[in-house]
């Protein structure tokens, strides 16, 4: 799978000897559509990133206006960042969250929609912490034409075990990664009415893309049948339920948490009221070897290198096996070494902690007939 060629789709290869390619693609496609509901799929996407991509190219012209959610409010770098090429080549308009509630302004969506037209209304985000409705984007795109995308690639597994609304509904076109609380391969997804199915697979390949990654579509459909067990619908339950335990545990120990809670699988955590920027604060709990990252918040003072605000998600210790008493243990390594930043005494002692935690829940294994 590894090294064959197979520019193409099951059934139209520009090479030969991919009958058995075909199967494992075919596989991944059908099941990516049964787990999600979805009418057509593509799995051929590298990244979430070039999943965006090649909806855009399906859907868009250079200069076409988007309204998507603001990077520093959550959102996403292909969603607009002047950097990316989706600020390059479009016209973005930002929407973001009410300086009240942290959580989505609909109204200024819906405001904003009236005032700019945009032919693509686009929703999901990479750092937001609250259920999105999903149904109410979709009466705002119908009042000025546009369509609707949802880049879930944050909340897929949440998703496909039924712990948060399905964007799928709603939407012309949902795209993902496979990895994050999917937990599959690093890679991409396109989920799409099956009148955009032609169009999306003609830019995904050969628009922006080359030859798929076969052994990593392989693996797409292994991951899409396991999101289809019962036992990944109590792993992405208790997902939720630690993030909420967590959240609530770190507020208990002095932080502010973004929005007042969470409703997936992360939190943004404000560390003003400890004096501490994202940066500093995320350095420290390396050296502790708990790992987050430094996060802007929204209205954030700081500098996107700095950061008032950490990001933190529990997908990857619920893995693992830790459970709420563990999140209680956690929320309280990462205030004493936030509160002793300083000290490198502090962060040997919470080091020694966390290894003893990590000791109690080991890394899954795959374990062989001959070990």
């Amino acid at each position: 799978m590894t090294n064959k060629y197979a520019e193409g789709y099951p059934g139209k290869r520009y090479y030969n000897g991919c009958i058995h390619v075909d199967e494992a693609e075919a596989l991944a496609i059908d099941r990516a559509c049964r787990l999600f509901g979805a009418e057509a799929a593509n799995v051929q996407a590298h990244s979430g990133s070039q999943a965006n991509m090649g909806a855009y190219f399906a859907i868009l012209n250079p200069g076409d206006t988007v309204l998507a959610m603001r990077l520093d409010h959550g959102g996403h770098l292909t969603h607009g960042h002047n950097v990316n090429f989706s600020g390059r080549l479009y016209n973005f308009v930002g929407y973001g969250v009410s300086p009240d509630t942290e959580q989505i302004d609909y109204e200024e969506v819906a405001r904003l929609a009236h005032e700019h037209k945009p032919k693509l209304l686009l929703a999901g985000a990479s750092a937001y912490p609250r259920i999105i409705d999903f149904a109410r984007l979709r009466a705002i795109a119908d009042e000025v034409g546009a369509f609707l995308m949802v880049d879930m690639a944050h909340i897929a597994g949440l998703v496909a075990a039924g712990v948060h609304p399905s964007p799928v509904p709603y939407c012309d076109i949902v795209t993902s990664t496979t990895h994050k609380t999917l937990r599959g391969p690093r890679g991409g997804l396109v989920l799409c009415k099956e009148s955009l199915a032609k169009k999306i697979n003609s830019q995904v390949f050969p628009g922006i893309q080359g030859g798929p990654l076969m052994h990593i579509i392989a693996a797409k459909a292994v991951c899409f049948k396991e999101a289809m067990t019962p036992a990944f619908a109590a792993y992405q339950r208790q997902v939720v339920k630690n993030a909420a335990c967590l959240a609530d545990a770190l507020q208990k120990q002095g932080f502010r948490i973004v929005s007042g809670g969470t409703d997936n699988h992360l939190m943004l955590v404000d560390l003003r009221p400890k004096g501490s920027t994202g940066k500093a604060a995320a350095t420290a709990l390396d050296e502790a070897d708990i790992t987050v990252n430094m996060n802007l918040i929204p209205f954030d003072p700081e500098k996107p290198f700095v950061t008032s605000g950490i990001r933190i998600g529990t997908p990857a210790v619920t893995t693992r096996g830790m459970k709420e008493p563990e999140m209680q243990a956690i929320a309280a390594l990462i205030a004493k070494v936030v509160e002793n930043i300083d000290s490198d005494s502090v962060k040997a002692e919470v080091r020694a902690a966390v290894h003893a935690l990590t000791d109690r829940f080991p890394m899954p294994q795959l374990v062989s007939e001959w070990d």
